[in-house]
């Protein structure tokens, strides 16, 4: 699983609360590690009128366990929402989470007896390998190409486990949208193959699509659900597109699934306040034009890094580049010591995630995952320009070794 069994998350906050603040050494420090969104593009305003509505209207019954009606409200809101991905649901097939977090573990404490096997691509989200690893999942990693999971790959594995007796998933968990790290999309046709395989082999998929609002020059696909939705557990968040602090998640899945992810939540509202805050705000902002601004930001600062890492790195360097989502994954095409290289570069004031992270066990797999959303574009520069300046003394000390 990643890294060690302690990896902390707060390994990547930032170290101070605001952009280009210092360390305790004094260095202006730059942060391309965590997924944060920018801080200049949350709706401060608007929330502090959404929260002084939502007190004085419908605080008497936003302040109980079960709510007032923002939260059937920002359920329809996500079920209209969904639309656009060819999602059909209503609000009673909703559930609100802390997050997609919280969603995502559900989902491994409902479906997961020790033992059972999970499958995912490999890379990986890192916390959600975690939350698998604590539910007791044996978990299989398959390989990814710029078109997303390879499925002929896990339709092989599925025919062989069948005719041999073998041991076929209780679900497959994808990012189907601007994948973290990868930063690539699963293809429609993909999508529909592996949709029709859950369906055949009867497992679930865990569709995570954190990102799927954070997109730059392309339409929007429709979601794994759209194909099979009696197979398929659908997670949205509104951390990446109004803020992580809110804490506020979904899943849209069957009835039954979603009777025991409330047993989980201990049946009652996520957060109410919150949800009645939060669905007040969705009806007074025009939420499309806001995106819009916060995704034009986004594929700037993406812009200035891709520049950035080719005046610095050149072709030393491959990635693909994403349409979308917070993530670049950079691969060096000569062998490099990243767990050096990411500690040297945190002393130079730029803190990147090692990739190994995001594979089983630890692989050591020549990687580093970047993040262009959090920092400003002359962050973005110092930080690129730092990390060349680690990764050449690195390469100056190996050769002298070497020699």
């Amino acid at each position: 699983m990643p890294g060690n069994s302690e990896y902390q998350y707060n390994q990547f906050l930032p170290k101070t609360p605001s952009i280009g603040g210092t360390t305790g050494a004094g260095v202006d420090h730059v942060h391309c590690s965590f997924g944060f969104p920018n801080s200049e593009l949350f709706l401060i305003k608007e929330l502090a009128e959404a929260a002084k509505n939502a007190t004085l209207s419908h605080g008497h019954l936003a302040l109980h366990y079960p709510g007032g009606p923002g939260t059937w409200n920002i359920r329809q809101w996500i079920a209209n929402r969904g639309r656009s991905r060819k999602i059909k649901s209503n609000p009673s097939d909703i559930l609100i989470t802390a997050g997609a977090g919280q969603a995502i573990d559900a989902t491994a404490r409902v479906l997961i007896n020790p033992g059972d096997e999970v499958w995912v691509e490999a890379p990986s989200f890192f916390s959600a390998l975690r939350a698998f690893e604590i539910a007791g999942a044996a978990v299989r990693a398959f390989p990814m190409d710029e078109n997303g999971l390879q499925v002929d790959l896990v339709q092989e594995a599925l025919e062989f486990a069948t005719f041999n007796g073998g041991n076929l998933p209780k679900f497959i968990y994808v990012m189907p949208n601007f994948h973290n790290p990868g930063g690539v999309n699963l293809s429609v046709e993909r999508r529909k193959q592996l949709s029709s395989l859950a369906i055949k082999y009867n497992f679930y998929i865990l569709e995570d699509d954190a990102y799927a609002d954070i997109h730059f020059n392309q339409g929007v696909l429709p979601a794994i659900y759209s194909f099979a939705p009696e197979r398929v557990i659908y997670i949205g968040t509104f951390s990446k597109i109004i803020g992580p602090g809110i804490r506020l998640g979904w899943t849209i899945a069957n009835s039954e699934i979603l009777q025991y992810m409330r047993l989980f939540l201990l049946g009652s509202q996520t957060n109410p306040f919150m949800q009645e805050i939060i669905a007040g705000l969705l009806e007074n902002i025009e939420f499309d034009k806001y995106l819009n601004d916060v995704n034009q930001r986004y594929v700037g600062q993406l812009d200035v890094m891709i520049h950035e890492l080719g005046r610095y790195f050149g072709d030393e360097i491959k990635y693909n580049k994403p349409s979308g989502g917070f993530f670049l994954l950079v691969k060096f095409k000569e062998k490099v010591d990243v767990s050096a290289l990411v500690a040297l570069a945190e002393k130079k004031g730029v803190s990147v995630v090692n990739g190994k992270e995001f594979y089983l066990n630890g692989s050591d797999v020549n990687e580093i995952r970047l993040c262009f959303t959090y920092s400003s574009e002359n962050q973005i520069r110092k930080g690129i320009e730092r990390l060349a300046e680690a990764y050449k003394e690195m390469k100056h000390a190996t050769a002298n070794v070497e020699v």
